[in-house]
């Protein structure tokens, strides 16, 4: 096996995914192995899509937006409006995230002190049945 080429299970190993996965992102047109026979074969160019699906699913890019940005590659100034592309997406990604974040951290506190308020409740009908 050539150096440059990575059967299926050298790429599952490698970026911990499952056949079904690798199988899955070729159907959706995001990876292009080669076939020789039943055997898929990846490239380095697959290997390094394969790193910014992964990198764009931890950071919820849907898959038509990773499909998108990863077709920018191939036009004209192509890295460079890749970029720019993905920095666009990722910022309204990471304003989505701070908000969620914060409706989060609201949502504990929130529930921190509703158990405070019933820890209280709690304790005080202990006090009084045991003082009865």
């Amino acid at each position: 096996m050539s150096e440059n080429l990575m059967t299926i299970r050298q790429m599952c190993d490698t970026f911990d995914v499952t056949p079904r996965t690798l199988r899955f992102y070729e159907a959706k047109e995001l990876l292009f192995p080669r076939r020789e026979g039943q055997k898929r074969l990846f490239d380095r160019r697959d290997r390094a899509r394969l790193k910014l699906i992964q990198r764009g699913k931890r950071f919820r890019f849907s898959l038509e937006e990773i499909r998108q940005l990863l077709d920018l590659y191939d036009q004209d100034d192509g890295p460079r409006r890749q970029v720019a592309a993905a920095r666009e997406v990722a910022q309204a990604r990471l304003a989505e995230m701070i908000a969620e974040r914060d409706a989060l951290s609201e949502a504990i506190e929130d529930l921190q002190q509703t158990m405070q308020h019933d820890d209280g409740v709690l304790n005080a009908k202990v006090h009084k049945t045991a003082a009865e």
